[in-house]
């Protein structure tokens, strides 16, 4: 009987795709056909554009601070663009003001490169051979034939949904959204070899993949030392799905066939003094992070975690992670029915949740409320306590204390000092607030790696800081004369 069934899928699943065959097209940089389920260089060009916005949301929005700076890497981005089997193609280079490390591109030709990204980097080529590789997937129009296999993966789950039902059907239509989350190790190759084809061409020196890839690969275990979990740089690398290795890129420059670049462009100076000054780090309008603290000038408001606890900024939440997986999240939540933090906690924070010790608090002048719940996580029950603060009449600020059961009692000292932490800002205290900058600094005789690393704001391995901002290896000096790059206040 099973077997029958499967048969009957098959059938099925044949003759809804096979109307599909058609929509087969031949992808310009490549060659190669491609199944985009009828979705035309004009669709991906709307498509672009319409999700354009949103990733401007929700990443800072364009980084306009220095318009130089966006106009130097659109130059870059143009002159390889022209190099590639569609000179015609309409891009938009888009810096993105975050200082998450990633570059990514979209349908129609919008490409992104993000300040974190431009921080890591430490020259024109290195630069040039990521917007190298973002160009390659939309000239090879992976977006297109991504886009083709969810259609393959919507009629699989559909036809599955019919003929079986139940749990299969579930599984068929997450197949859907996994197409959607990365491009595949052939698609992965195929940029790089464009890549390097578009380099060579605009005379780059294609190393500059290889190079940065490094850089890439010592940030990510940096990364993931800070959140201390220094065994698990794979999670921090935005590579990690589908990762590119030093050896892969070589063969992909193997396959590309372009000839060596007779004096390469490098342009190692005129990049940094292009970058000299740019922001790094947190911008002012999200909130600063100064070791244990949190600043937040524009909306005026700052606290402190635990030194046991190290912050991450983002655009909706800040995050604390601490001792034994304990976490601290803190929010802000729109308070537009004027009800107060206790009801804020019963009805719109935690309406679900089985609630106990609900109690009413003052912090600094701020009406607040506090209660305690269970929260289930994967790692098991955790016990989390709700802080809710009355900031003004409209706003209400929050903290989530979530901490194993094993270190809620000696965690719970500091945990509290963090909740009367909490505390509004003055004007002059907020004026007084500067976000972190990136300056060049040319190496004098007698400066050594731990001198100028310990003259940045950072508490917490800042030599480590320093050689990855720098492409240092470990134990590598300085020379007397040589760039590089220093984060200041």
């Amino acid at each position: 009987m099973l077997r029958g069934v499967q048969k009957l899928v098959l059938v099925g699943m044949a003759v809804l795709v096979l109307p599909l065959v058609a929509a087969c097209q031949t992808a310009p940089a490549t060659g190669r056909q491609i199944f985009t389920a009828g979705l035309g260089p004009e669709d991906e060009q709307k498509l672009g554009l319409q999700e354009h916005p949103k990733i401007l949301k929700e990443f800072g929005g364009d980084y306009d601070e220095v318009p130089e700076l966006s106009a130097y890497v659109t130059s870059i981005g143009n002159l390889l663009a022209k190099t590639s089997e569609l000179p015609n193609q309409k891009f938009t280079f888009t810096v993105l003001d975050t200082p998450i490390v990633n570059a990514f591109a979209l349908p129609g030709g919008y490409v992104y490169i993000t300040r974190g990204l431009l921080a890591l980097a430490d020259n024109e080529a290195e630069v040039a051979g990521v917007l190298a590789h973002e160009i390659g997937h939309v000239t090879a129009r992976h977006s297109a034939e991504r886009y083709g296999n969810t259609v393959v993966a919507g009629v699989a789950a559909a036809v599955a949904g019919v003929l079986i039902g139940g749990p299969a059907a579930q599984a068929a239509g997450g197949a859907a959204g996994l197409a959607l989350q990365s491009y595949s190790r052939d698609q992965e190759f195929e940029a790089d070899m464009l890549g390097v084809r578009y380099l060579s061409r605009a005379g780059y020196d294609p190393g500059g993949m290889s190079s940065f890839l490094a850089k890439l690969q010592a940030h990510s275990r940096l990364e993931a030392e800070l959140r201390g979990k220094p065994g698990e740089a794979d999670k921090f690398d935005i590579m990690q799905t589908h990762p590119r290795t030093a050896d892969r890129i070589r063969k992909a420059a193997q396959a590309a066939g372009e000839k060596p670049v007779a004096n390469p462009i490098v342009a190692r100076d005129i990049y940094l003094s292009k970058i000299d000054g740019m922001l790094y780090g947190d911008d002012p309008e999200q909130g600063i992070i100064q070791d244990n603290s949190f600043s937040h000038p524009e909306l005026g408001f700052a606290f402190e975690v635990p030194e046991s606890f190290r912050l991450f900024n983002s655009s909706n939440a800040v995050l604390a992670l601490g001792p034994q997986d304990a976490r601290i999240i803190f929010s802000g939540a729109a308070d537009d029915r004027g009800i107060g933090p206790a009801r804020h906690i019963r009805e719109i924070w935690a309406p679900k949740a089985k609630l106990s010790r609900v109690e009413n608090l003052d912090i600094n002048g701020m009406p607040a409320a506090t209660a305690t719940t269970t929260i289930n996580s994967r790692g098991g029950a955790l016990d989390g306590r709700l802080v809710a603060i009355g900031y003004d009449e409209g706003t209400i600020y929050r903290f989530l204390f979530a901490t194993p059961p094993s270190a809620t009692r000696s965690l719970s000292v500091d945990l509290r000092r963090t909740t009367y932490s909490f505390r509004r800002l003055s004007d002059a205290e907020a004026a007084a607030i500067k976000p972190n900058r990136l300056r060049i600094h040319t190496v004098r005789r007698g400066d050594t790696v731990s001198a100028l690393a310990g003259r940045m704001p950072f508490s917490d391995l800042p030599e480590k800081r320093f050689r990855t901002l720098n492409g240092l290896a470990p134990g590598a000096g300085l020379k007397a004369g040589e760039k590089v790059k220093l984060v200041v206040q």
